[in-house]
């Protein structure tokens, strides 16, 4: 019986990985630090959970592998793997005032840009026609430039995607190069849906890869099954569907954690602090889906607008260094089993404080022990200041979660908080602005098993005309949402809408309505 599934994330300290059954329960988990190469921990981690799972017949029943990877932003923020866009906005004459890539870091700039141009097109944003798309003006631009891939920019392309896609059909046939369409990234903004463009056509490379060490790992141990990227929404997309948007994984990692904590603690409305080896990152669920940002994301310098998850980060995490004068923000990382007082190592870190108070699971008087031995080892005693250290240690991290806890949670005091991740055993059993602390089985891959459970999605983000013609417009969007989500892997019988958001737009000479529609799946069979 075909009826197991393996989810993978890779974080910034530990790659985890779990096996579901059929019926939802963990059969097996690993937990393996991450490699510089990245790659490295996924295959590590791929083969514990394998070896836990048992021989050949039982692994046959594998039938979905599903990855969460920090591939893509790390990418980003070391410059590195980056592929050459030429870049094309559709806009002349009515947005020359701010040239593409304008507030760009300058090495990033240099790194993807092969050349920016603005040619004619677009369109109001009622949808009507700013100029015709100025393709003699495009091929005179590609003539000269040498790029890896085109992204293109149309003004108000949410409301009219005509001349993008016109755009595309001239690029891929006249030069053969892959395109990048703002309308399948973005919502409204053009600079921020510009800017995440540019950089999904710098990603196809990166995506390339990861897709083939993906496929080569379970081609390689022998698992038929197929493979899917998790999306930065919590959802999943076929490796097809994210070679052409990469940068819908970047935030992916988040985006596990919440959608597992769903799942691990049957709460589907609450606040979700995952606790890892370097950072804290505290998310809302609102319906057992992530809580999405309203403002705009940065990523590595770069302003763009596509949906992120709602994500508080702190610099507090199980390696995360303690010091006679303070906390943080250094972290020992995946060297925390090597370098932290509990484990033998010299450094004191939050993980040493929490021993210290009892906070760990398990036997708590063991780990005190072992503690005390490592405390030992670097000529001290507990009662040589080390105690008091760690106490002030601990009590400074609370302080900053307690605070996280309440920016996130926005005055609303009636939801619990779900304490997931491999450090979630430094927070306190009470938290002011929660109704109580839920840790659930398995908390610590509840990221993997976030990318095991998630469903496949599509949305879209347009805007509509607001008279007798609109009820029959939202269905036409709703429908396009749908179609997204089966292209991105979902099952069509069991697709439906799981988000719809209306909000009227003044100032036009035509009432309308900017409209956003997500749709959501099974995976198909």
């Amino acid at each position: 019986m075909a009826d197991l599934r393996i989810g993978i994330d890779v974080g910034g300290t530990n790659t985890d990985a779990v096996v579901l059954g059929g019926d939802g329960r963990v059969i097996a988990k690993a937990k393996r630090p991450t490699t510089k190469d990245v790659t490295g921990g996924l295959r590590a981690a791929l083969d514990a959970v394998l070896a836990e799972l048992g021989p050949a017949p039982v692994q046959d029943r594998i039938t979905r592998v599903m990855l969460g990877t920090t591939h893509a932003t790390n990418a980003i923020l070391e410059r590195r793997g980056l592929g050459r866009v030429a870049v094309l906005r559709l806009g002349a004459p009515a947005t020359t005032s701010v040239p593409p890539l304008s507030d760009w870091p300058g090495d990033l700039r240099a790194a993807v840009s092969a050349g920016e141009a603005i040619v004619p097109g677009g369109h109001y944003v009622d949808g009507r026609e700013i100029s015709p798309p100025g393709l003699d003006a495009i091929r005179r631009f590609l003539d000269g430039v040498e790029a890896d891939a085109v992204a293109v920019t149309s003004v108000f392309s949410p409301a009219s995607s005509e001349h993008e896609r016109l755009a595309e059909e001239l690029i891929k046939a006249e030069y053969g190069l892959p395109v990048s369409l703002s309308h399948e990234i973005g919502s409204l903004g053009l600079l921020e849906r510009e800017n995440a463009t540019v950089l999904n056509a710098a990603l196809y490379g990166v995506a390339a890869h990861v897709t083939e060490a993906l496929v080569t790992a379970l081609a390689e141990r022998g698992l038929g099954a197929r493979p899917y990227l998790a999306q930065n929404d919590g959802t999943l997309m076929t490796v097809e569907h994210a070679a052409r948007l990469p940068v819908s994984t970047i935030g992916s990692g988040p985006a596990n954690s919440l959608r597992g904590a769903a799942f691990l603690s049957g709460v589907a409305d609450a606040i979700v602090v995952d606790v890892g080896g370097t950072s804290t990152d505290l998310g809302v669920l609102a319906g057992g889906f992530p809580r999405e940002s309203a403002a705009a994301v940065e990523i590595g310098g770069v302003l763009t607008n596509f949906r992120m998850p709602d994500i508080l980060a702190i610099a507090l995490g199980g390696g995360t260094v303690v010091r006679a004068d303070g906390v943080g923000p250094g972290s020992v990382g995946y060297r925390i089993v090597e370098e932290a007082l509990v484990f033998g190592g010299s450094t004191m870190t939050m993980t040493d404080a929490a021993v210290a108070a009892g906070r760990t699971p398990g036997d708590a008087q063991g780990w005190r022990e072992r503690l005390a031995d490592g405390v030992r080892a670097q000529g001290h005693d507990m009662s040589a200041g080390i105690s008091d250290i760690l106490e002030r240690a601990l009590a400074v991290a609370d302080e900053m979660v307690i605070d996280a806890v309440d920016r996130m949670a926005l005055g609303k005091t009636d939801r619990p908080l779900v304490a997931v991740g491999g450090g979630a055993f430094m927070l306190p059993e009470g938290i002011p602005g929660v109704s109580r602390v839920i840790r659930p089985e398995h908390a610590e891959v509840a990221n993997a098993v976030g990318a095991a459970i998630a469903l496949a999605s599509g949305r879209v983000d347009t805007i509509l005309p607001a008279g007798d013609s609109r009820a029959q417009a939202i269905e036409k969007a709703k429908e396009e949402a749908a179609a997204r989500a089966v292209a991105a892997g979902a099952d069509p019988s069991g697709v439906e809408i799981v988000d719809l958001l209306e909000v009227p737009l003044s100032y036009l000479s035509e009432p309308a309505v900017r409209v956003h529609v997500k749709a959501a799946g099974p995976l198909a069979r």
